[in-house]
């Protein structure tokens, strides 16, 4: 038995375990990349593709194999198109190192609290007078064409503009606000809305624009509900609901990694939103 044993790891290389290892992360990176998106269901209407042209093969169903052997030629190409949003996601995730290290472009653990505090002021506000608000705070990743979108602002990010831009009725309250640094660099905008199937119906268009620009960018997306004044926040694509300020800002603190950090509280509000 031994000496079986012995015999099937004949010649395998300590490289040979690293290079499985390697093709194992990459597959379940790949895996959690497309979970919960409309990849799922591309993939597997592709093996059911495969499954129908070898079976043609088999039963001799010549006519059929050849349509289908065509069709697959062609469908390399037409996969890069469809699977575009996929690829370009992990390429972005690709490029980025982690998502904040201790400071934002250089920022101060002050400025960052000072951010924090104008966010969850204002959120404040807005849920107390049901009043919905979309605030996107920008990462690593730029996001010039959606504040190209919208109407250029430039000013510095205070409570007090951030609740007068929401303002019903008024022209910039419809759209996202896009924060960059401090600044508020434009209203109005928009942003694309998530590709996730399994989302709540009760979900609006402002809920799914928060998780559709958090999919496509490593920003933060902080949503009120203009119906129940529900505050949420999305990041990486997931989205954590019934949040007071204090968990707000708790929150906001443990993805810009300042302020004291109690446990993974995102994590925690991820799992059990």
């Amino acid at each position: 038995m031994l000496v079986q044993i012995a015999e099937l790891f004949k010649g395998f290389r300590l490289m040979d375990l690293l290079d499985i290892a390697l093709v194992a992360y990459v597959s379940y990176k790949a895996l959690q990349l497309i979970r919960g998106t409309r990849a799922v269901q591309l993939i597997r209407g592709l093996v059911l593709f495969i499954v129908f042209t070898k079976v043609s093969e088999w039963l001799g169903l010549y006519t059929i194999n050849w349509i289908l052997k065509n069709a697959m030629t062609v469908g390399a190409i037409a996969l890069l198109v469809v699977f575009q949003p996929e690829l370009r996601r992990a390429l972005e995730q690709l490029g980025r190192s982690r998502f904040f290290s201790g400071t934002v472009f250089g920022w101060g653990e002050k400025e960052i609290l000072r951010l924090i505090d104008s966010v969850a002021e204002a959120c404040e506000e807005l849920s107390k007078n049901k009043i919905g608000a979309l605030m996107v705070l920008e990462g690593q990743t730029g996001l010039n064409e959606y504040i190209e979108t919208g109407v250029m602002i430039g000013g510095q990010v205070s409570p007090e503009l951030l609740i007068n831009i929401f303002v019903p009725n008024t022209p910039l309250h419809d759209g996202a606000v896009i924060i960059r640094n401090d600044k508020i660099m434009a209203a109005s905008c928009y942003l694309p809305l998530t590709e996730n199937p399994n989302l709540s119906k009760e979900l609006g268009t402002r809920h799914r624009a928060g998780l559709g620009i958090t999919e496509q960018s490593d920003a933060v997306a902080v949503i009120v509900s203009e119906e129940t004044g529900v505050i949420s926040v999305a990041r990486e694509g997931k989205l954590s609901r019934y949040l007071d300020i204090k968990t707000l800002k708790s929150m906001l603190k443990e993805i810009y990694q300042v302020g004291e950090k109690k446990g993974n509280l995102w994590n925690w509000r991820k799992t059990n939103a």
